[in-house]
């Protein structure tokens, strides 16, 4: 590969100034690396492929639900043997990536390439013997939308149809890598997600089984989120931070209890934002654009009137 020297000129005529514009990246890339301490990468470009990690979990929803999301021309008698084997391929494909996030989490610890190995292998077998539970998980979202939505005429419309059922089967699949502590390739699964379905769900987030997101658009759910069981939610709503405490440095304390919790059979209507480590109690409702930053009794109902009326007693008291 030939080297650029930025500091002579080339005799080729040329339409666009490549030796200029390579030299000027040249230049962002070692202030930024000088910025995050980063002058020497240890390898090459060694991350996770988000295409990979795609194309690995289209075979991986499709074994999950073979009669529904699988091949056309599948029949119940080969079912056992399709799904053995696209999960066999879609676990070696996510092999490959995990094993790459673990050789960048540990580049700087010298750790023996047998003992890497040995820890992509734990987290991707402990992540396949998951796959039963998960796909029993996803079982009780797709009822709970069956069951939620008096527009859904079967479970198959649910699941082939509902875009707040896509997320969720990503978001299983993600919490899983992300309790695993394969947390970059978790995040991208979530993205992946985000970007089909408009449902950003941060895999961290503990979500109970049972859940769903109607129509879904807009909807917002933070890392440190925990969700009851039988919960519904509508297009728009926010479970996010209220705010973000900074060390002395400037940056950002991460990995605070900072989102709420959302105890069994709560509803959140549509535009509702929900801010901090509030706890919003058993089978209460929350109306349609309520704004909320404190914690809401069991089985309350909270309108726009009744929020702002409690924001006015609370601003009178201080």
């Amino acid at each position: 590969m030939p080297i650029f020297k930025c500091d002579s000129k080339s005799d080729n005529p040329q339409v666009f100034p490549l030796d200029d514009i390579v030299c000027g990246l040249r230049e962002a890339r070692h202030k930024w690396r000088v910025s995050q301490n980063r002058q020497h990468e240890i390898g090459g470009r060694h991350l996770p492929s988000p295409s990979a990690i795609s194309d690995a979990l289209d075979s991986l929803i499709s074994a999950l639900f073979p009669m529904r999301l699988g091949p056309n021309d599948l029949l119940q008698e080969t079912e056992d043997y399709y799904v053995g084997y696209t999960i066999g391929v879609a676990l070696n494909v996510l092999l490959a990536q995990v094993r790459l996030e673990v050789r960048y989490q540990y580049r700087n610890d010298r750790l023996s390439a047998e003992a890497l190995e040995d820890r992509a292998v734990e987290i991707m077998k402990a992540f396949s013997i998951a796959l039963p539970r998960i796909r029993s998980q996803l079982d009780t979202d797709v009822n709970a939308a069956y069951v939620g939505d008096p527009a859904a005429g079967s479970v198959d419309e649910v699941l082939l149809c509902y875009p707040g059922i896509l997320a969720m089967i990503y978001h299983r699949i993600a919490h899983e890598f992300y309790k695993l502590d394969a947390k970059l390739v978790a995040r991208i699964i979530a993205e992946l997600a985000h970007s089909q379905t408009g449902i950003d769900i941060h895999p961290g987030a503990q979500i109970g089984d049972g859940f769903f997101i109607d129509h879904g658009t807009g909807v917002v759910i933070g890392e440190t989120t925990i969700i009851g069981e039988r919960v519904r939610v509508y297009q728009a709503v926010t479970l996010g931070a209220k705010s973000f405490p900074v060390a002395e440095d400037g940056s950002l304390h991460k990995g605070l209890a900072r989102h709420p919790i959302v105890e069994d059979d709560v509803v959140i209507y549509a535009g509702a934002t929900i801010l901090g480590r509030v706890t919003i109690g058993k089978g209460a409702t929350i109306g349609g654009n309520v704004w909320l930053t404190h914690d809401v009794a069991p089985g309350s109902f909270v309108s726009q009137a009744t929020s702002r009326d409690e924001r006015f007693f609370q601003k009178c008291g201080e």
